[in-house]
């Protein structure tokens, strides 16, 4: 168990250069990667399911607390990366499939990832995981009826079928995972160390199964497709934190708010793409997977060598104790 828990810790440390390696190896030799799309729903709820094990009901509790923030940073998650997906796709007139799949990529939920690199940013780390719980609570509802308003106009968008598929890949895995979390707690202790290499893994497989799919294709839309990830996670890091900075949130929760914001849940997208779209379309999260972890780090490293000097907004009493990343560490 040991040596698995040290395996999980190198390849979540190294996620972004795996992705990468796999992600050339799909697209020089696609044809044994191609049949991992049969199995995508169910890499992501093992995915899924990993998550719900690591949560706690104090991971929830952060809402009836303290609101604001978190339905802020919601509000944020829902608003921002639709609408600059929308508006890249207009501005860099990309191909149908391309533009929906970018704004599926901005209509997901946050990504689990994004906790780390809060820890590390020295950011508010339950703001965090309480704005990947919520999101991801509500992204049957959210996710498909974003995609429907902003990409219905490229490609045809079946509310109830995506609405069922996240029930089933993410709520049902999740609820599970809690449940095990509460009835079984030994051996999800015993467990939960590994769970990370095995999330990389099945994402891994995603991955390799959408690229080895759309082979033929990334040579002449990968270009493209990688300006407009790139143009829309560096908008939904900007963004973030300039809307957190406005609604006056402490500058550990901006740091939270802005990483939460622009790490998407790129399994999803590739999923529900790959599902109920079209394997051109699971591109942009395809893409998306690599750089939101390239992107992340370099933003929690930055942050990490800036302490935060003042952490309480002016409309609070400075004697209160702020929620800090040690919460949960």
């Amino acid at each position: 168990m040991k040596f698995l828990a040290s395996v999980s810790t190198f390849a979540g440390r190294y996620f972004a250069v795996l992705v990468i390696i796999a992600a050339f190896t799909a697209f020089l030799m696609p044809d044994p990667f191609i049949p991992i799309n049969s199995y995508v729903p169910i890499l992501l709820g093992i995915v899924m399911l990993g998550m719900g094990m690591t949560l706690k009901p104090v991971d929830f509790t952060l809402v009836a607390k303290k609101p604001t923030p978190v339905l802020l940073g919601l509000l944020f998650q829902y608003t921002i990366m639709p609408l600059t997906a929308f508006l890249i796709a207009l501005a860099l007139s990309l191909p149908p499939e391309l533009a929906a799949g970018l704004v599926l990529l901005g209509s997901v939920p946050g990504g689990t990832s994004s906790n780390v690199m809060v820890y590390l940013a020295k950011g508010d780390l339950p703001l965090s995981i309480t704005m990947t719980s919520i999101s991801t609570l509500v992204a049957p509802i959210a996710t498909p009826a974003i995609l429907f308003l902003l990409a219905g106009q490229w490609m045809p968008v079946n509310f109830m079928s995506m609405f069922t598929m996240i029930i089933q890949v993410i709520i049902i895995p999740v609820a599970i995972g809690l449940l095990l979390r509460k009835f079984v707690p030994v051996f999800v202790d015993k467990t939960v160390t590994v769970m990370p290499l095995v999330s990389v893994v099945a994402i891994l497989a995603i991955m390799s199964g959408a690229v080895g799919a759309n082979a033929d294709t990334l040579a002449s839309a990968g270009l493209i497709a990688f300006v407009a990830v790139m143009l829309h996670n560096a908008a939904g890091l900007a963004l973030g934190y300039a809307a957190a900075t406005i609604s006056k949130l402490t500058p550990s929760q901006r740091r939270a708010v802005s990483i939460e914001i622009g790490m998407q849940n790129t399994g999803l997208g590739v999923t529900l793409a790959t599902a109920h779209l079209s394997p051109l379309a699971a591109i942009p999260s395809v893409i998306g997977t690599a750089w939101h972890n390239i992107t992340g780090p370099i933003m929690a490293t930055y942050w990490s060598k800036r302490p935060i000097k003042q952490d309480v907004p002016k409309d609070e009493d400075p004697k209160t104790p702020e929620l800090n990343a040690t919460s949960h560490s």
